[in-house]
């Protein structure tokens, strides 16, 4: 049977899963040795009868079970409009910010209006001094915490409110470059014909913007918008070189910024960004902030009044009437990523929604979808795979007893956290007006900032959350020396009650392992257990790590899904070690779960087949060429059919699938990459 792919049908009609034995037949290529190509013997069939859906970019596993979340998401949402609330309730705030988003008649009937204020405020710009103070009241915590030392946001810098590196007990603001609406500075500087063209599709596409807006001469003022841009990301720094924990780690005073970044009057735009009391900050890529405070003084006033205009209705564009929102996907879902049709408006309002008031709607979904029981079970897995990372740290022989000591002390005192936090954020405060979809969201960002700094006067907070529970994903914060497991992502095909228990262990096993290890990645491996910034390794010790990680690096660069693109190694180093240590940490937990009972066996295949048939099933995706690009451009996780081939680094694959000497992903012993 179709194991993932009948189950998933499923699943989006809202329909319990049947009860399943085994590994999904139909969706392999029993004609493709697993010694081959490991993701398209697991996945071939399923590749082959599967479309990616119009409104995607990109198709698989994980896609299936997001559609079945915002499904049900929407539902909880829908319900919350037809309730009676009280005004400033969750209910009140839920419903209402829903409603408004989904009013599309009243926000076309409104069409530009709602933007006139700011764009009038861009108007009334003078002068540097205005032009800082402006840039300032921009500034928002809009930092992707997934991939934070690599911002992409179309204001000139990011906020990342954190705990100090150096300083566990205290939080520190981190500025990061921004300024940029494409994904990377790659789109900008890349003089290949493939990122030629889609600078000018770019620039036609600001101009569309600025004419939808009222505004003349779209075209000249898109070409000094674009050269803007341009000039911000000559100066960005690369994703790898933002990915260097300890070249990122540059702590400034206040009188720092006015001495080696002048330009930009850090005076007006930190009182504007209300920073003004703050006495020291963490900047990221100093000299991308270096850089990005001359352009300030060095481009024209008129460039940047442009700039601004152009991101203010660009931002605004999913709340404003439709001419403007079908503009930005005609770029951003297109062209960028070769998606054909927008999502329909209430996916957007689920997203939406979920950015706004994610704690709100978390509480509302896992009260109907994650039972306690399901959280114990899931729990009950974490612990087993601490232990056998723990267990696996014993056993390495190239390591110190000093540097294992220190490795063990940081493992225990992991904060894991499955399903949703511990306390959840309230939202009293926060005006949510029906009939106002933009203003509801400038609003809710407004209060996400000013929540975010108060936590500068604050206690570090350790069990604090950065995902949302019904997001299906999973994320480790190495400062906090913390783990996030949310609720949406501990469920079928993931983690099936209706499985046989090694499948669990393949899928969401090896994710949990996936984060637990990124304590112990290239970057994370730099944090001690409280989350301080320091080598605690003996020398020899982290020689042998580097080593160890610079093998993978090259193993991953190897791959070369476009003539003219590969996967970059350092790149994706982070993640490919997590790969790597994850699902070896995974198959010892299943072992130490059975308890020394006899290994299952299901459709003919041994536990181990099952094991990895699992792991590799995981990662069935498929991708529009277009976003593959991006992703490999933009991205630090290897596209997903080079995760899935992640086994040909563990012993166990080759014993059970009858791996050979000569076929594609074999490996010597010496050549497979063990890490941890």
């Amino acid at each position: 049977m179709n194991r993932f792919a009948l189950s998933g049908l499923a699943l989006l009609a809202g329909v319990a899963a049947a009860q399943w034995a085994g590994p999904d037949l139909a969706g392999m290529d029993h004609s493709t040795s697993p010694g081959d190509d490991f993701f398209q013997f697991a996945n071939g069939g399923w590749l082959k009868a599967t479309d990616i859906p119009e409104d995607r970019s990109s198709y698989g596993t994980s896609a299936m079970l997001a559609e079945l979340t915002t499904r049900r998401v929407n539902e909880l949402l829908v319900q919350t409009t037809t309730q009676s609330s009280v005004p400033g309730s969750e209910t009140q705030q839920i419903g209402d910010y829903y409603l408004s988003f989904m009013d599309e008649a009243t926000i076309e009937k409104k069409g530009l209006t709602p933007l006139r204020p700011a764009l009038a405020r861009i108007e009334a710009i003078a002068n540097r001094h205005q032009l800082a103070a402006a840039l300032g009241a921009g500034l928002r915590t809009d930092v992707d915490v997934l991939n934070s030392t690599n911002l992409h946001t179309p204001n000139l810098f990011g906020l990342w409110v954190a705990q100090d590196l150096d300083d566990p007990n205290r939080y520190s603001p981190f500025l990061l470059q921004g300024g940029l609406e494409m994904p990377d500075r790659e789109y900008y500087v890349n003089p290949s014909p493939a990122m030629t063209a889609i600078r000018q599709q770019y620039q036609a596409h600001i101009a569309a913007m600025l004419e939808l807006a009222g505004f003349t001469e779209a075209r000249a003022r898109s070409a000094k918008v674009l050269e803007l841009e341009r000039r911000m990301a000559e100066v960005h720094w690369t994703r790898a070189a933002s990915e260097q924990v300890s070249a990122g780690n540059n702590h400034w005073t206040r009188a720092q910024f006015d001495a080696q970044a002048p330009g930009l009057d850090w005076q007006r735009f930190f009182t504007a960004a209300g920073l003004d009391r703050q006495k020291d900050f963490v900047v990221w890529q100093p000299s991308a902030l270096v850089g990005l405070s001359q352009l300030t003084r060095s481009e024209s006033l008129d460039a940047w009044k442009d700039y601004l205009r152009f991101h203010a209705v660009q931002d605004a564009s999913p709340y404003l009437a439709k001419r403007f929102d079908d503009e930005s996907f005609a770029f951003n879902g297109r062209v960028l990523y070769d998606t054909p049709e927008q999502r329909p408006r209430w996916k957007r309002a689920v997203d939406s929604s979920d950015n706004a008031l994610g704690d709100a709607v978390g509480k509302l979904y896992v009260q109907r979808y994650f039972s306690p029981a399901e959280k114990v079970r899931a729990e009950a897995m974490v612990r087993n795979l601490l232990s056998a990372y723990a267990a696996r740290i014993d056993r390495l022989e190239w390591m110190a007893p000093a540097t294992k000591a220190i490795a063990k002390e940081k493992l225990a005192a992991l904060k894991v956290g499955v399903g949703y936090p511990d306390h959840w954020r309230s939202y009293a405060g926060l005006k949510i007006v029906r009939g106002d979809a933009l203003g509801n969201h400038e609003r809710a960002e407004a209060f996400d900032y000013r929540k975010n700094l108060g936590k500068l006067s604050q206690p570090v907070d350790r069990s604090e959350w950065v995902m949302n529970a019904q997001l299906v994903n999973a994320v480790n914060l190495p400062a906090l020396n913390a783990l996030n497991f949310p609720a949406a992502i501990l469920q079928p095909p993931y983690f099936d009650p209706n499985q046989p228990l090694v499948m669990d262990y393949g899928a969401t096993g090896a994710t949990i392992g996936h984060e637990i290890s990124h304590s112990f990645d290239d970057q994370g491996a730099l944090f001690d257990a409280h989350g301080r910034l320091h080598n605690w390794w003996q020398p020899d010790d982290f020689a042998h790590f580097r080593a160890s990680g610079a093998l993978l690096a090259a193993q991953y660069s190897a791959y070369k899904p476009f003539p003219d693109l590969a996967v970059n190694g350092e790149q994706t180093l982070s993640e490919n070690i997590a790969d790597v240590a994850g699902l070896n940490a995974a198959y010892d937990a299943y072992r130490l779960a059975i308890q020394g009972a006899e290994p299952v066996t299901a459709a003919g295949f041994s536990s181990d087949e099952l094991f990895f048939l699992s792991f590799g099933q995981s990662w069935r995706e498929k991708t529009r060429p277009a976003a593959l690009r991006n992703q490999i451009i933009t991205d630090g996780h290897a596209p997903a059919q080079y995760r899935a081939q992640t086994v040909r680094n563990l012993d166990a694959w080759y014993a059970a699938f009858t791996v050979n000497p000569g076929q594609a992903l074999y490996l010597s012993p010496v050549q497979r990459v063990r890490v941890w």
